[in-house]
């Protein structure tokens, strides 16, 4: 997933007062900063059973005495050995930033699981706050 930022090059450098190379490394730690607090919010969002959309759907009665019966709960946060949630991982260059899943196993549970509950995203209020953290990481 990539995180969608609207910026003005031109504003950002007059404000940090830097060109060239300083002003694309400042922007590529910003947005290194900015996709590791997306991970974050989207990991602090599922651990309480809620996605980008709203709460998760139940477990059906199987999956639900399933999971007890292993010791696990029955709030829907799509952690069972904390593998998947635990691949998401970031990369960022001076232009975008990613958000992604290590491994092919992973990223095919993420997104078995991102279609039935979607989690992998934001909403407009958790977009406000990543753009107010890049702004504030480029200083």
């Amino acid at each position: 997933m990539q995180i969608k930022i609207k910026t003005n090059a031109k504003e950002i450098a007059k404000r940090l007062n830097k060109k060239g190379k300083a002003l694309s490394l400042s922007v590529k730690k910003a947005l290194s900063i900015t996709a590791q607090a997306g991970v974050n919010i989207i990991l602090d969002r599922t651990k309480d059973g809620k996605g980008y959309k709203g709460n998760f759907e139940q477990y059906n009665s199987t999956y639900a005495a399933f999971r007890a019966g292993k010791g696990r709960g029955s709030v829907p946060d799509l952690s069972f050995t904390g593998k998947m949630l635990g691949s998401m991982t970031t990369k960022a260059s001076s232009k975008q930033a990613e958000i992604f899943f290590r491994g092919a196993t992973e990223s095919g549970k993420a997104a078995g699981n991102d279609k039935k509950r979607p989690f992998f995203g934001f909403n407009n209020s958790e977009e406000e706050k990543l753009g107010r953290i890049f702004f504030r990481a480029l200083k």
